[in-house]
């Protein structure tokens, strides 16, 4: 997943596109989002921070609150940085009603929510296909798993 050296409670935020970039895209998004993470602060307090960009599609941020707390303003200026990317790449990292999953060949799509619900009827998502959950909240879960078979998943009440 993500080689990070934050403590297992740190706070994590997971941002989808709602459609795949390319590699290029995705190592530029990734490089901007660590350069974002250094400089991140809190109060004028350094924020202990990381970023990542994985799938070509999940911007993830996180922070050690053990050190400095993330803040409103902080928070407020992750999002201004998400939203920044999102209009640099024409994506929209804001579109909680899409879902992701991973075929068996491993191809990750993303499907708004009646298309995600569509593919369940029609057997083209199972119970045990492999869904990411974008609702981690610490680093601890995240090491756990960003995919999860959709029957073990908050997004089994969907379907």
């Amino acid at each position: 997943m993500m080689k990070v050296n934050l403590p297992p409670q740190s706070r994590v935020w997971i941002y989808q596109s709602n459609q795949a970039l390319s590699e290029q895209q995705s190592e530029e998004i990734k490089a901007t989002a660590v350069d974002f993470a250094q400089r991140w602060v809190s109060h004028n307090q350094q924020l202990r921070a990381a970023a990542t960009f994985l799938h070509n599609r999940f911007l993830v941020l996180m922070v050690d609150e053990t050190q400095a707390g993330a803040s409103g303003c902080s928070i407020d200026s992750s999002v201004a940085f998400v939203k920044q990317i999102q209009a640099q790449y024409g994506v929209d990292f804001f579109d909680r009603m899409s879902f992701s999953y991973q075929d068996e060949q491993g191809k990750v799509h993303t499907l708004p929510r009646a298309d995600f619900e569509k593919a369940y009827q029609e057997g083209t998502i199972t119970d045990e296909t492999l869904v990411f959950d974008t609702l981690v909240k610490s680093k601890a879960e995240l090491d756990k798993g960003l995919l999860k078979p959709l029957k073990e998943s908050w997004h089994a009440r969907l379907v």
